[in-house]
């Protein structure tokens, strides 16, 4: 059935590569979005159904209650990303991370909007107690990111209620090629640093694990749940991703050494990473077939493609959430100068 799908955070990242697949599908798409890197991750889209995408300009702090009409499904990716980005205001990522996306959910809950997906993150366990983490392990969070979101899955579900169905998506750490890249997420950085430096930095010490998943199968797990009986995905949380996926930081700069030889590895003078944790992801094997998820080798090969094909820009800020959020703040303090010096009118 064709649906009324709002995506919070629609340009970015995961959105740039889920929205032409809900417009690819017949779905009217709703982006929230505030364009700070852009909505040109969505040209592509815009062009292939103009009717059927639709772009707002808009704070998910600050929605109003219209953004929801005629929505029958929210998928929430909105937020600051990354852990350095959420640590240059504190304040500005809680409000964000969690105020926004509590108030997503009850305006979207207000306005009879059937079912709430929402993109939370395996960064939830933190410090992870063994191996082998499942939706019913302790969560550990150890960064502000982690924090907001395990805050904002307890809300969600004490938001439920009959003809508002919720469900949490715990991502592994993404990674591949989206109109909308990231080059500060741990596959796609490493690929790009050997290619344009011959040389991959280990940060951590490089024994933690990490899961991983390709930002397409985040993408079509997504659509999955929009479409899945109720009975089998309201009020349940499911880790995303792929056993095969778990990788030590230190393997995985080996793995991308093997695909671009004469890499070298060097390992950083940091403390060790507290954010360590393998996991599980049975439970969404029942539903998808998780052996077709992407690999990661899959992963580096088509950033490496996308690199020396010169159709991604290794250079460009926008690539990089830290930076292009530094910018923006530098821009927004720049302005405020000049307001009070009076060369800008309020």
């Amino acid at each position: 059935m064709k649906s009324t799908i709002l995506v919070t955070g629609g340009a970015g990242y995961i959105g740039s590569t889920l929205v032409p697949k809900l417009l690819d599908l017949g779905h009217v798409v709703r982006v929230v979005d505030r364009f700070y890197f852009g909505a040109e991750s969505l040209d592509a889209a815009r062009k292939a159904a103009p009717d059927r995408l639709q772009l707002v300009r808009a704070d998910v702090r600050r929605l109003q209650p219209s953004v929801f009409e005629g929505v029958d499904a929210v998928i929430d990716l909105a937020g600051i990303s990354n852990d350095p980005s959420c640590e240059l205001d504190p304040g500005l990522t809680r409000a964000v991370n969690f105020d926004g996306s509590i108030s997503t959910m009850r305006l979207a809950r207000d306005a009879g909007v059937k079912r709430f997906v929402l993109a939370s993150s395996c960064s939830v366990y933190g410090r992870g107690e063994g191996l082998g983490l499942t939706e019913t392990s302790g969560l550990n969070p150890v960064s502000l990111y982690a924090r907001c979101k395990a805050d904002a899955e307890q809300e969600l579900f004490s938001l439920r209620r009959t003809g508002f169905a919720a469900t949490i998506l715990r991502l592994a750490t993404v990674f591949g090629l989206s109109p909308r890249m990231r080059f500060d997420l741990a596959i796609n950085v490493m690929t790009k640093n050997a290619y344009t430096r011959g040389q991959i930095t280990v940060d951590g010490g490089g024994k933690q694990w990490r899961p991983f998943v390709h930002v397409a199968d985040v993408a079509e797990t997504m659509i999955l749940m929009l479409g899945e009986d109720l009975a089998r995905v309201d009020g349940e949380i499911f880790n995303v991703g792929h056993d095969a996926n778990n990788v030590r930081i230190l393997n995985l700069a080996y793995r991308v050494r093997d695909v671009i030889p004469g890499t070298q590895i060097v390992m950083a003078p940091t403390d060790p990473d507290l954010r360590n944790y393998n996991v599980r992801f049975e439970k969404l094997a029942g539903l998808v077939d998780g052996n077709k998820f992407r690999t990661v080798e899959l992963g580096i090969d088509e950033v490496l493609g996308a690199l020396r094909g010169g159709r991604v820009d290794p250079d460009d800020r926008r690539w990089y959430t830290l930076q292009q959020y530094r910018f923006l703040l530098d821009v927004e303090r720049t302005y405020r100068e000049m307001a009070m010096d009076g060369r800008v009118l309020s």
